[in-house]
């Protein structure tokens, strides 16, 4: 597609404002289409993966244009030798296009090497990841009804993995409840909670009920699961994708806040509680690359902060011999193995549970050890990590 001169001037307009940062760049790109709607689905298009390529490029863009302009940023974007004009000589953060702080954080962590090809799977646009409903049609159902280009996820019992970016949600699948948007990795979230028949869990930080529709989908309706968060706007998106599921087992809690009293109510009687904390998002730099942009390692040190309350406030909520488990889709030890090990030490009546056993449990083809980590260079999947624990049958005081 050649764009047109109009159309190059709506990437730039588009770009400025997500330059500004003042909210995530998919809300502040939807604003902006509100606002022009004479653009085609097509121009909507381009214009999108054009401002995304920006983001996720942006620092050795800027060293290539020399500029930081947007009508430059969008030029170098589309030019056809922008990597080598930038080269070799450029500083690794640049090259990686990530921020000072968050190169060095992972380079530390992880090595110089490790960490650029980290960085480089991050740069690359992720595919479009669904969680088939196997409490209504198997996957291999789902596959020959999908009449889409599309094959099995290799770790996710219920993932399928689309070429392209089709509309999904006009898919009589997706407007019956048999398939959900969902990236693998957050798929295996539920597999590692393994919930069984019956049971009494919790989504802690459920958000608008993802992982709460696979949690559902695996005790096959049977038992109760409850959605908590704070946000009321995203728990109102649980509803209807309930409904469209089939679902009647989800029981939405809106929290004022760690230490609400409806949530106090179920202090010790759940069988396992998730806690897919709020994090940095930095796991998700393929689909949100503006949170590199918009957050620096103050945010950062913050949000394991208050990770590490929100962990401890859902611990309570499990039984004795229940499981918790901790994940966050960050790529980074602060939010992650540092809020685990934390939690271990301060909290004797929870033991460490081995991912790579439970995976092994679930019949799930794929290399952990004592805790998760998926990367896209390795994966395939966004960035997440989890860890595992079970409450002793005896708790201590």
């Amino acid at each position: 597609m050649r764009p047109t001169p109009a159309l190059l001037s709506h990437t730039e307009t588009a770009l400025a404002e997500l330059l500004r940062f003042a909210r995530p760049a998919d809300q502040t790109l939807s604003i902006y289409f509100r606002r022009n709607r004479a653009l085609g689905q097509r121009d909507r298009a381009w214009i999108a993966e054009t401002v995304f390529a920006v983001l996720r490029r942006k620092r050795s863009l800027e060293a290539a244009a020399q500029s930081a302009a947007p009508r430059d940023l969008v030029f170098a974007a589309l030019a056809v030798r922008v990597k080598s004009a930038a080269g070799r000589s450029l500083p690794d953060a640049v090259q990686a296009d990530l921020p000072d702080w968050l190169w060095e954080r992972l380079a530390a962590e992880y090595g110089a090497a490790e960490a650029t090809r980290i960085s480089q799977g991050l740069l690359n646009p992720a595919p479009l990841d669904l969680r088939v409903n196997l409490a209504k049609l198997s996957r291999e159902e789902a596959l020959a009804r999908l009449d889409l280009e599309a094959s099995a996820t290799p770790f996710s019992p219920a993932g399928i993995r689309l070429k392209g970016k089709p509309q999904i949600n006009r898919h009589p699948l997706f407007v019956d409840g048999a398939v959900e948007v969902q990236d693998e990795g957050s798929q295996l979230l539920a597999y590692l909670l393994a919930p069984r028949r019956g049971e009494m869990v919790a989504d802690f930080c459920a958000g608008a009920g993802g992982k709460t529709l696979a949690l559902s989908m695996l005790m096959r309706g049977a038992g109760r699961v409850y959605a908590m968060d704070v946000s009321v706007r995203r728990l109102a998106e649980l509803a209807p994708r309930a409904a469209r599921a089939g679902v009647s087992n989800v029981h939405p809690i809106v929290l004022s806040g760690e230490g609400d009293v409806r949530a106090k109510r179920l202090a010790g009687k759940l069988d396992r509680v998730l806690v897919d904390a709020p994090c940095s998002g930095f796991g998700t730099l393929r689909r949100n690359p503006d949170l590199k942009w918009r957050h620096d390692a103050g945010a950062v040190a913050e949000r394991a902060a208050k990770q590490s309350r929100i962990l401890g406030a859902a611990a309570k909520l499990v039984k004795p011999g229940g499981r918790l488990v901790y994940a966050t889709c960050s790529i980074l030890a602060e939010e992650n193995e540092n809020v685990a090990e934390r939690f271990a030490e301060s909290n004797r009546d929870f033991t460490i549970v081995p991912v790579a056993e439970i995976l092994r449990q679930q019949k799930i083809p794929l290399e952990a050890g004592a805790r998760l980590h998926l990367w896209p260079h390795r994966h395939g999947t966004d960035g997440f990590f989890a860890a595992a624990f079970e409450r002793s049958e005896q708790i201590i005081r």
